[in-house]
């Protein structure tokens, strides 16, 4: 549990750094696509910082997962927006209004609700068909990405961002499942395909639609489905008599984290309201 406590608390950590740095790369000239943007924000330390907690934390993500029940370390990760939030809200200078802090206490009860009712990981090795089933979703997400370029902006956030969620969660039932190097595992290849399709999905995503519709539908798909695999073929279980307390506590951390999702992308700083309008920049 500790482990995807740190871990959420890693992932948190680097939304807000990476944002950092993006706001204080120097912006390039002309429209378009900026191709040396990347090169310019790896000159940012906090953006190289960014980038060793995201690493750190997907480390520490692969230790809870050989260790937890997936549905645990799911919510854990959801968590990392409430990480996000409460950091922004000191270092950004972004206001949280009573309902977003009370998000936070509900994401803290339902993370305190699963460690106490959570069992141990299920030692069942998964059928070869739920193998090759991650690697058909994996390529399904990739599929699911061209067909939601085509919708309005509002459903596209949605589902970019649902097919986002669901590739991590290809990512969570495939560290599961590896045990070993053999690449003629397809769970290997389901893991890479779905890591990547979803990291282009996100982007995409946070880029062309609201960050609070896109974070809400990754948050949806990287928790709900995974939750079910580990229950169904994998074996994960709760402690003795405390499966209406595990079903509680996870229900309340991603209700929770939906209610953060604007700090998918940590926000930009809230202006400052005693500073003289004659001096604020226009819209």
């Amino acid at each position: 549990m500790i482990c995807a406590l740190a871990s959420s608390v890693c992932f948190g950590a680097a939304s807000v750094l990476q944002a950092m740095a993006a706001r204080a790369t120097e912006p390039g000239t002309g429209g378009g696509v900026d191709v040396a943007l990347m090169w310019r924000a790896l000159r940012q330390w906090r953006y190289l910082a960014g980038l060793g907690m995201d690493g750190l934390g997907f480390a520490l993500q692969i230790v809870a997962l050989r260790t937890l029940p997936i549905y645990v370390v799911g919510a854990a990760l959801a968590a990392s927006l409430a990480v996000t939030a409460v950091i922004a809200s000191r270092v950004l200078r972004v206001r949280l209004s009573r309902v977003e802090w009370t998000a936070v206490a509900v994401v803290c009860a339902g993370l305190a609700m699963l460690a106490l009712a959570a069992g141990k990981e299920g030692h069942r090795e998964g059928s070869e068909a739920l193998r090759w089933a991650l690697l058909g979703i994996s390529f399904g997400v990739l599929l699911l990405g061209v067909a939601a370029g085509r919708l309005p902006d509002k459903p596209r956030a949605l589902v970019l961002g649902l097919g986002a969620g669901i590739g991590f969660g290809v990512v969570e039932v495939a560290v599961r499942l590896i045990d070993g190097i053999d690449f003629a595992d397809p769970v290997w290849y389901a893991l890479l395909v779905g890591g990547g399709a979803a990291f282009l999905l996100l982007t995409s995503a946070l880029q062309r639609g609201s960050v609070t519709t896109a974070t809400a539908g990754a948050v949806l798909g990287e928790t709900i489905g995974p939750a079910i695999v580990g229950v169904a073929w994998l074996g994960d279980r709760t402690r003795e008599g405390l499966n209406w307390l595990a079903i509680t506590g996870f229900a309340v951390a991603v209700a929770g984290s939906l209610i953060l999702a604007r700090f998918g992308e940590a926000p930009a700083p809230e202006p400052d309201r005693d500073q003289d309008p004659a001096t604020e920049p226009s819209a």
